[in-house]
């Protein structure tokens, strides 16, 4: 048997989501596959925190519609508790441009674009530490 790796991931249902009244399809998604939701929050976010959760694309060309888009309207930011929660959340949501997610994902079901694309998680177990960190600073 494979010991159980327990790891935390920061999620975020996009302004998109709550626009589409999506929230709870996608968060019965995470919790059918046995994550936990650890904490979780409603928020409209304004230009600074964008730029420090997105800092490593703020200089490509393509962020300046995404950090419109992502302080758009209010989002739910989460941490999520499980087995492989980085790679588990990673593959629930699909590849980030919804025309080329697989279907059974949750952008390869119900998004067809590639900025507006519902959710975000971590990319790696680093990721998590720092994206969590600048989300929820009171579960350092």
């Amino acid at each position: 048997m494979i010991a159980a790796r327990l790891e935390r991931t920061l999620v975020l249902l996009k302004p998109d989501t709550l626009r589409r009244g999506l929230a709870g399809e996608v968060l019965r998604r995470y919790e059918d596959k046995q994550l936990r939701i650890v904490a979780m929050d409603l928020r409209t976010i304004d230009g600074d925190l964008a730029d420090r959760h997105y800092a490593e694309h703020v200089e490509r060309d393509f962020y300046p519609p995404l950090r419109d888009f992502v302080t758009s309207g209010p989002l739910v930011a989460m941490v999520v508790e499980g087995d492989s929660a980085v790679d588990v959340v990673r593959a629930l949501n699909g590849a980030t441009d919804g025309r080329q997610a697989v279907p059974g994902s949750i952008r390869g079901d119900l998004s067809l674009s590639n900025r507006e694309n519902l959710v975000h998680g971590s990319d790696s177990l680093e990721s998590a530490e720092r994206e969590i960190a600048l989300w929820f600073p009171d579960l350092g």
